[in-house]
């Protein structure tokens, strides 16, 4: 059989819809990648972003290490996050003025993978979240973070910070950290060995030590570094005092050479839930962060894909170094912008500089005591929870304070992925209620004095509108109102008003026009928009009207219609409407 012609071959298939589709692939890619206009205006603005990039690199020395540490994994996979994430993040991510690296929530997340499965998992576990953050980003679903309503984001933030807090808590007393996953039972134990004397009053005052110069300098001078300093004096004092207090320990002097960690199917399969928890908490936090940047820059919006691209990248890189999953850092990026950052080359230093640390400052680095750590995670876990934000959405609706609470609480008890997944499912439930809460039936008038209404009555006949949305959060109650209706023979339904009809709601209309049909009760629909039509016709609720022609666009004839029924069942109930005689106005369904 000899082959078809060219012109038969189906488009799909053609050499030409495969070039086309190629080089859509590839434009999706290439918009993905960095461009020369990400350092726009570098030329003017170097000197801004050199000292914005110091200034973040001192911030952020003392939380890379600490996440490090509070992770299991050591104050050397936290500095490493912070320069190889960092490094790579700043230069394939969508914002400008972003700072990616180890973060207090991510921490949430990592320490239940190496209390599970060992330190190892922790780097596969950054390379599959990786990858599902790159496809996300090819598959453009940066833009859905809009869809995470306002109280849920409030409720996270506060769980994660009292996480953070309390994941500090064995440090601060000096304690052995007790075996547990959930956090707060951790520290519960943890105060209750402190109590039976195996804490280490050392540990609290280096930690009370710190949060007193962290609440004091910004006093000064809000340019000062309070962290770094605080650290510093913590450190000094442990050293001069020769405090027994448990410390950092040697870094190593270069960053170590690249290598894949251990990679199987079963192992994959078995991480998978923790990798997907990754990857949706660095696109949460990521993009919220970027978000808040835009807000204070005044640089440009930020592309949600590029910064889920670059993290993506980010979090491939990084484990390979024996780093962490990393995300964009709230905290630091707005350091960063406050700086004086006008492009992403501020991040760039800003790895620069803990590059500098590692090969530099290690020995200084190693005397650091690990209480003075806790200290700064506690206090910027405090600093995470904005109280105008939070009384905000408690005083706003009893919904929303609801939204907050069950947020939060998830967050401690369970997990963070969890406490999204409900705070979001409890908002949607609260909205469909508050727009169930709008539809309404009711008896129309014809004129302001109603006693059109009475005629019609008298007529047997009654006209209902209905107003909102017609889904399934509010179907059965239109059910129930519709169906109660007695002693008339024509029911005229006006939908015009109608704005939302699923589903659900054709077929409770449905079930409305069979139930008044079965009792002889004709049903007139009037006003039904194209697009409800279509819905209607769908589910087969149509097919319950008397008559194919008992659609109507104008209400007059409607009612001229009902009556004309009205007085033929009277006069002769045995004639069948379809000998009706005016079928003026109605419209084929």
């Amino acid at each position: 059989m000899s082959a078809p012609p060219a012109s038969t071959v189906t488009k799909g298939g053609s050499p030409r819809a495969r070039f086309d589709a190629f080089r859509t692939v590839g434009r999706n890619v290439a918009a993905l990648l960095p461009r020369g206009a990400d350092y726009a205006g570098l030329r003017t603005a170097w000197r801004k972003d050199v000292v914005a990039g110091l200034t973040v690199g001192v911030v952020a020395l003392p939380l890379a290490l600490a996440f490090g540490i509070t992770t299991g994994l050591g104050a050397q996979a936290g500095l490493i996050t912070a320069i190889v994430a960092g490094l790579v993040a700043a230069v394939f991510g969508g914002s400008n003025v972003q700072v990616s690296g180890p973060t207090g929530a991510m921490t949430v997340v990592l320490v239940p993978v190496v209390a599970r499965y060992g330190r190892d998992a922790v780097f596969l576990v950054g390379l599959m979240a990786g990858a599902l953050l790159v496809i996300a980003a090819l598959v453009r679903l940066g833009r859905f973070l809009a869809f995470i309503p306002w109280p849920v984001i409030e409720g996270f933030t506060v769980g994660i910070a009292l996480i953070i807090f309390l994941q500090q808590v064995p440090s601060a007393l000096g304690v052995p950290k007790p075996r547990g996953e959930n956090t707060a039972v951790v520290a519960f134990r943890s105060v209750a060995d402190a109590i039976r004397g195996r804490g280490t009053l050392v540990a609290l005052g280096l930690v009370l030590l710190v949060a007193a110069v962290m609440m004091l300098l910004p006093r000064l001078h809000r340019a000062l570094p309070a962290s770094l300093l605080a650290v510093a004096v913590a450190t000094i004092v442990a050293q001069a005092t020769s405090a027994d207090a448990s410390r950092i320990g040697e870094l190593p002097h270069s960053l170590p050479l690249p290598s894949l960690p251990g990679i199987s199917i079963g192992r994959i399969s078995e991480l998978f839930g923790a990798a997907f928890a990754v990857a949706a908490l660095a696109t949460i936090e990521s993009l919220l962060s970027a978000k808040v940047a835009d807000g204070m820059s005044g640089v440009g919006r930020h592309d949600p894909d590029r910064e889920l691209f670059g993290q993506g990248l980010a979090n491939l890189v990084s484990p390979l170094f024996g780093g962490m999953p990393a995300t964009g850092a709230i905290a630091r990026t707005a350091v960063n912008v406050r700086a004086g950052a006008r492009t992403r080359f501020a991040a760039v230093v800003h790895a620069l500089v803990l590059i500098a640390v590692v090969f530099f400052g290690g020995p200084l680095v190693a005397r650091i005591p690990l209480a003075a750590l806790a200290g700064v995670l506690m206090v910027t876990a405090v600093r995470m929870i904005e109280p105008h934000n939070v009384r905000a959405v408690l005083r706003s609706t009893r919904g929303d304070a609801l939204v907050l609470v069950v947020t939060a609480a998830v967050t401690l008890a369970f997990d963070l992925i969890l406490a999204v997944e409900v705070g979001v499912a409890v908002a949607v439930v609260i909205a469909l209620r508050s727009v169930a809460r709008t539809a309404a039936v009711q008896v129309q008038p014809m004129s302001d004095d109603g006693d059109d209404v009475t005629r019609l009555l008298h007529d047997h006949i009654v006209t209902y509108r209905l107003d909102g949305a017609l889904f399934f959060g509010a179907s059965q109650r239109f059910l129930t109102e519709l169906t109660a209706v007695t002693d008339v023979s024509v029911v005229v339904l006006r939908l015009s008003d109608v704005k939302v009809l699923d589903a659900s709601g054709a077929q409770a209309l449905g079930e409305i026009v069979a139930e008044l049909e079965a009792r002889h009760i004709t049903v007139l629909l009037k006003g039904v928009r194209p697009e409800h039509l279509r819905t209607l016709h769908a589910v087969g609720a149509l097919n319950h009207l008397a008559h194919d022609r008992h659609l109507f666009d104008d209400l007059d004839e409607a009612l001229a219609h009902a009556r004309l029924h009205v007085q033929r069942v009277l006069h002769d109930p045995g004639e069948t409407d379809e000998t009706t005689a005016d079928h003026r106005g109605a419209i084929t369904a």
